[in-house]
């Protein structure tokens, strides 16, 4: 515990960390499956880290105000970090979709219609932007308000399109479910956290 939240694995490091371990699991499911049976293994498993990533930097402040500790202590802390490592899930996930995009492009144009494809892709135009933005020089560059701006209607939007996708794939299992609850979970968050903060300033 004392190595996770106070070592080491914080910072750049901790982003290099989850990124090599994506890399890894997605290099090792192409290997053991190749062609479209492990490219799919990688939409998935990616959908999946992503949402995780996502879910600890989009909740972190909240879980700060509400339980303050070591964990959420660190989690805030590092939010940044989680945020980029969030990205960098995506655009292994982005990467094996243009795959199987190429490898059954019928398949693909039946599943993921045009708008579909235009909702999801301004998604991406955020969470790239957002990443992009994660860097003080690029915070300056942008002023404080602006990037504020960004980076609130960027994580309200991928949070929308997020909790879309897993809803609407409910039905195939109950792995969707868990994944709506989820998200449903850390907005309940952040609306209980500036609930009590505004209860604390009155």
């Amino acid at each position: 515990m004392g190595i996770a939240w106070g070592g080491r694995l914080r910072g750049w490091p901790l982003f290099w960390f989850i990124a090599a371990a994506l890399s890894a699991m997605s290099a090792a499911m192409l290997a053991l499956h190749p062609g479209e049976e492990g490219v799919r293994m990688v939409i998935r498993a990616t959908a999946r880290t992503s949402l995780l990533l996502f879910a600890l930097a989009f909740s972190a402040s909240a879980l700060r105000r509400l339980w303050p500790g070591d964990f959420s202590t660190w989690l805030l802390r590092n939010r940044r970090y989680l945020g980029v490592s969030f990205a960098a899930s995506h655009a292994i996930h982005l990467a094996a979709i243009v795959a199987f995009a190429r490898i059954d492009p019928s398949e693909f144009g039946e599943i993921s219609p045009l708008a579909n494809r235009i909702v999801a892709g301004l998604a991406y135009v955020f969470i790239f932007a957002m990443a992009a933005t994660s860097f003080d020089r690029m915070v300056a560059w942008l002023g404080a308000r602006r990037w504020k701006l960004l980076h609130a209607v960027g994580a309200h939007y991928v949070w929308l399109i997020f909790l879309l996708s897993f809803a609407k794939r409910v039905p195939q299992g109950s792995a969707y479910a868990v994944g709506a609850a989820v998200l449903l979970a850390v907005m309940g968050l952040r609306l209980w956290a500036r609930k009590a903060v505004g209860r604390n300033a009155a």
